[in-house]
């Protein structure tokens, strides 16, 4: 774990950004099309961990980014080329665009000055999405990623945030993947080598610290 010293100079409101990562009722929600993800990600706290993540964003006014994935009806324009992107055509829950699937998942709550960005395509909630512009636009020097899963989605916005010049800051415990146990070993043997790994309550205390001294 960082100092508390080093994440507090990382996490300044001014310059961080907030990315939740697939946060999203058809994934985590008790309907999920992935009921294993979406049990570990609320029996872990992972998820209300984002919550509170986000709650203390709105108050600190750390910009929020809703990363969403999901399909059109039809399908057109999404990926066929992996086991993963064809498993998910069959699953009896489908991420489909203006379905209650693809909302932001209580106990998370979206406020009007938050983004929702939504991708049709791929794996990564980064690349190939208006991610990055926005967070340049924004000025952000330091992004905190948290959602899941860490099998997919989460590792590739950390890797991709890392590629375009972001620091990274990664909360251990507002992330989740399958199976549960596989998300520590992520964490320490991949994440940890580029991004600054903390925890929630670290990172809420370095923000309304921070927010504190504006």
């Amino acid at each position: 774990m960082p100092s508390y010293e080093h994440l507090g100079d990382l996490l300044d409101p001014v310059s961080t950004v907030l990315l939740t990562v697939e946060c999203q009722q058809g994934v985590v929600g008790p309907d999920s099309a992935l009921p294993e993800l979406a049990r570990v990600a609320r029996s872990s706290g992972a998820l209300r961990n984002v919550a509170r993540l986000v709650a203390a964003a709105h108050e600190t006014g750390v910009q929020v980014i809703h990363a969403i994935a999901e399909r059109r009806p039809d399908g057109r324009g999404a990926n066929r080329n992996a086991r993963l992107f064809r498993a998910a055509e069959r699953l009896p829950v489908r991420q489909l665009t203006g379905s209650t699937a693809v909302r932001v998942a209580p106990p998370i709550e979206v406020a009007e000055e938050d983004f929702v960005v939504r991708r049709l395509h791929g794996l990564s909630p980064v690349h190939g999405t208006d991610v990055d512009a926005l967070l340049r636009n924004l000025g952000c020097r330091t992004l905190v990623v948290a959602g899941v899963s860490a099998n997919v989605a989460v590792p590739n916005a950390v890797f991709d945030a890392v590629n375009l010049g972001y620091t990274v800051v990664v909360p251990a415990d507002a992330i989740a993947g399958v199976p549960a146990d596989y998300t520590p070993a992520m964490i320490r043997n991949t994440l940890a080598l580029v991004a600054t790994i903390a925890t929630t309550d670290e990172v809420l205390g370095c923000l309304k610290r921070a927010y504190g001294r504006s």
